[in-house]
């Protein structure tokens, strides 16, 4: 079974489909670390970020590995490497790939074939699972989703005024609502979850009932 999350960046997504695939017995699939990866390894070799062929050969010969919420590239550990913000100003370059893009969702839907996964990221509902069991669409308001991401940020080590975090948001959403590939949208089958007034834990509990009412559903056909 396939359960994809979608939403902009801030809206919490990554921690709470972690926490989702745990209590689910599922493989989580961080596709944002991939982009990421992609986007750390252009930085560490000097590729240019014109330079799309290189840049898909990155992608394609990416040796990615996970373990719990370590991210291993080449057998390196770059989770916290991956997060830096050099890495988050510039990922859009690879994100806005068509080659990268094409090889990081031949990867995903490679990683999902060997069981139960619930993956994240932007487009995984519409381009990289268009028929996954259940689909989710997670948002926040801005303002909310800005805070979010400085704490998550602070948890990491970096500071950043939450005015900086904001404008850095409203930039994002713009690029990704614009992109030419891998466009930030809901899938039309997907069910449309807010969390502005929720946390964590009631996401999650939300989300653990969606997942149920749809293998409920799939078990009654």
């Amino acid at each position: 079974m396939v359960i994809t999350i979608d939403g902009p960046a801030g809206a919490g997504k990554s921690s709470v489909a972690r926490e989702l695939a745990r209590q689910l017995g599922f493989e989580f699939l961080d596709t944002g670390a991939m982009y990421r990866a992609v986007a750390y390894l252009a930085l560490q070799q000097g590729v240019g970020w014109d330079d799309t062929s290189t840049l898909g050969q990155l992608a394609a010969g990416l040796q990615l590995e996970f373990r719990e919420e370590i991210v291993l590239v080449g057998g390196e550990d770059v989770s916290q490497a991956i997060r830096e913000p050099e890495v988050t100003d510039n990922i859009h370059h690879v994100a806005d790939n068509l080659e990268v893009r094409e090889a990081l969702v031949r990867l995903q839907r490679q990683l999902a074939s060997s069981g139960d996964v619930v993956t994240e990221g932007r487009d995984q509902g519409t381009v990289a699972f268009p028929e996954a069991d259940c689909k989710i669409f997670l948002t926040a308001s801005p303002l909310e989703r800005a805070r979010r991401r400085q704490a998550q940020l602070q948890e990491q080590g970096i500071d950043m005024e939450w005015e900086e975090v904001f404008t850095q948001l409203q930039s994002r959403d713009e690029r990704d609502a614009k992109r030419p590939v891998g466009r930030l949208q809901a899938a039309e089958d997907a069910t449309m979850v807010n969390t502005d007034d929720l946390d964590e834990t009631e996401v999650v509990e939300q989300l653990v009932r969606l997942v149920n009412e749809n293998i409920h559903r799939l078990d009654s056909n």
